[in-house]
């Protein structure tokens, strides 16, 4: 049971406030609880393994300690020349990745995964075609010294001030930002939950 007594909501397993307004925004009720994972490639591993298993790794973290509760957890990377580009680790690499992803096509893979009930996961990936328009020296230097793509794949957030380079989305928008929201219903169909109570976010 949740602390206040109410029946076990739906929980996101994820710190991530882009997530967090698409679920929102779909009408989706649910409670942050942060899952700390691992984030590193296994040998070997393709990218779309990587984030469906990333995606298991954070419900199953946040599973553990509660029982009972359907838990909804993702991972996106983003794909050029079968290159994973993650989180940029400063402006030097952020630099680098607006260069290679500058006037071509990438790709954004992003896993998704629900446990519910009694530890079943349900798991998708989603991949979508990305286009970036040829980028100037100002440009990507005004981007980079934002640092709205700090924390984000690729070093860009299509949501936000990167939207003027983005041309072109081929697939999910919701699923370049973070998480597809189609993917979310459809597990969440798939539990027999999409008819899930209404709310306010909480934080337990």
């Amino acid at each position: 049971m949740h602390p206040d007594g109410a029946a076990p909501r739906l929980i996101l397993a994820s710190a991530s406030p882009r997530r967090a307004e698409l679920l929102r925004a779909a009408g989706i009720a649910f409670d942050v609880v942060p899952a700390g994972v691992d984030e590193r490639f296994v040998a070997g591993e393709t990218p779309a393994a990587h984030v469906e298993r990333l995606a298991v790794a954070k419900v199953s973290a946040v599973a553990a300690h509660r029982p009972g509760w359907p838990v909804l957890g993702a991972d996106t990377v983003v794909v050029v020349d079968g290159d994973v580009l993650g989180k940029p680790a400063d402006e030097a690499e952020a630099t680098a990745m607006l260069w290679r992803l500058s006037g071509r096509t990438h790709e954004v893979l992003t896993g998704v995964a629900l446990v519910w009930p009694a530890g079943r996961i349900l798991t998708r990936v989603e991949v979508v075609t990305v286009e970036m328009a040829t980028l100037g020296e100002d440009e990507v230097a005004w981007y980079v010294a934002t640092g709205e793509g700090a924390d984000k794949a690729g070093a860009y957030g299509v949501q936000g001030m990167a939207s003027r380079f983005v041309t072109r989305v081929d697939g999910s928008y919701s699923a370049v930002v973070g998480l597809s929201v189609a993917v979310v219903h459809a597990l969440l169909r798939e539990a027999g939950l999409w008819h899930y109570p209404m709310g306010e976010v909480r934080n337990p």
